[in-house]
């Protein structure tokens, strides 16, 4: 009888807790990522660049890497430079475009990354995806998963509030994208990975329904490991589907139609959500998940990240064009522009301005 089983795509170590990175070094080594010490670490020149100072001593034979920004030259740039190191991994060290610049460049040279962010901004810290700036606007890269994620919980009590509420958002998110994704297996067949969807969706319940907040050491844990985990649902199913629906579609409308004033992408992606899945007519739903995210300090209303109701309307009509083939409740329904104008207005007075 055969044995029906498969690999799922993963990191070998997962280390989330307080005073994770004092036993980097120590981690690598044992699980035989890096017995040399050999490490090319790239890091900002912000939270990264401050906590070489730190790390630096415990990590004798590493080289250290300034990365200007997130665009595609930058990590060109970084692959250029380490590919004659010899070394036995990238680590990238800071908030999301150092990690995705790091992805990349690892990548291209064919070295495992270890992921060791600074802050829980998005879902990208362990996703099998760079994204990265480029002349075209913004690109989204194939790579391989870390081969390990650090978080350090008292490092991510030091970010700056309004990336980890980013984190917030997108992990939430994923509810929402779990309902387009069902909404596309009913309406044309698409197949739906259900071990991808289950873990995407548990993430995001549990960030959801979790009472605490962003000083509590336990709700941090409860984010970093479900942000975690929707990276490695989207590996599993080898797309960004488990996380990214009409929500993500929206936060997309914003960065393209205005670029100069988008807001985080978490704060985008959980005010899509809470739209969305007013949308689907979910409406208890959404008005759950809004109060969620106001009590988080999140936008749930686009005047709160500084849009008018026309400017919203204008991104919610555009979203479907940035994803082509992607079907979520916003293709579904087609609405005019007046369609969606009285369903916002409707929005707006189901959840409280």
């Amino acid at each position: 009888m055969p044995v029906l089983t498969r690999l799922i795509p993963s990191p070998v170590v997962v280390d989330i807790r307080p005073g994770a990175l004092d036993d980097l070094a120590c981690v690598l080594a044992d699980e035989r990522i890096s017995h040399s010490g050999k490490l090319a670490i790239a890091v900002s020149n912000g939270s990264g660049a401050r906590l070489k100072e730190r790390l630096a001593p415990a990590l004798p034979g590493a080289s250290w890497y300034e990365v200007g920004g997130g665009t595609l030259d930058d990590a060109i740039r970084l692959a250029g430079d380490i590919k004659a190191g010899h070394y036995d991994a990238v680590v990238g060290l800071g908030g999301g475009k150092i990690i995705d610049c790091a992805k990349f460049a690892a990548a291209r040279v064919g070295l495992p990354l270890v992921a060791v962010p600074t802050n829980l901004a998005h879902d990208g810290l362990c996703s099998p995806v760079a994204t990265l700036d480029n002349d075209a606007g913004r690109g989204s890269y194939g790579v391989p998963n870390p081969i390990a994620v650090v978080i350090d919980l008292d490092v991510i009590h030091e970010a700056p509030a309004r990336f980890v509420r980013a984190g917030i958002g997108d992990a939430i998110s994923n509810i929402s994208a779990i309902a387009d994704w069902e909404l596309a297996h009913r309406v044309k067949g698409e197949k739906i990975d259900g071990l991808a969807a289950a873990i995407a969706r548990q993430a995001g319940e549990a960030v959801l329904r979790h009472p605490g907040g962003i000083g509590d050491t336990g709700f941090l844990q409860v984010l970093a490991e479900a942000l975690v985990l929707s990276g490695i649902a989207m590996s599993v199913s080898g797309d960004s589907r488990p996380s990214s629906g009409a929500c993500h579609e929206i936060n997309h409308a914003f960065d393209l139609l205005f670029p100069q004033r988008a807001a985080a992408h978490g704060e985008q992606c959980g005010l899509g959500a809470a739209f969305a899945m007013y949308l689907r007519g979910a409406h208890e739903e959404s008005a759950y998940m809004a109060e969620v995210l106001r009590r988080h300090g999140l936008p749930v209303l686009p005047a709160e990240i500084g849009f008018t109701d026309d400017e919203f309307v204008r991104v919610v009509e555009f979203a479907p064009q940035t994803r082509p083939g992607r079907y979520t409740i916003l293709e579904h329904l087609d609405l005019t522009t007046d369609q969606i104008k009285d369903i916002y207005a409707d929005y707006v007075k189901a959840i409280g301005s």
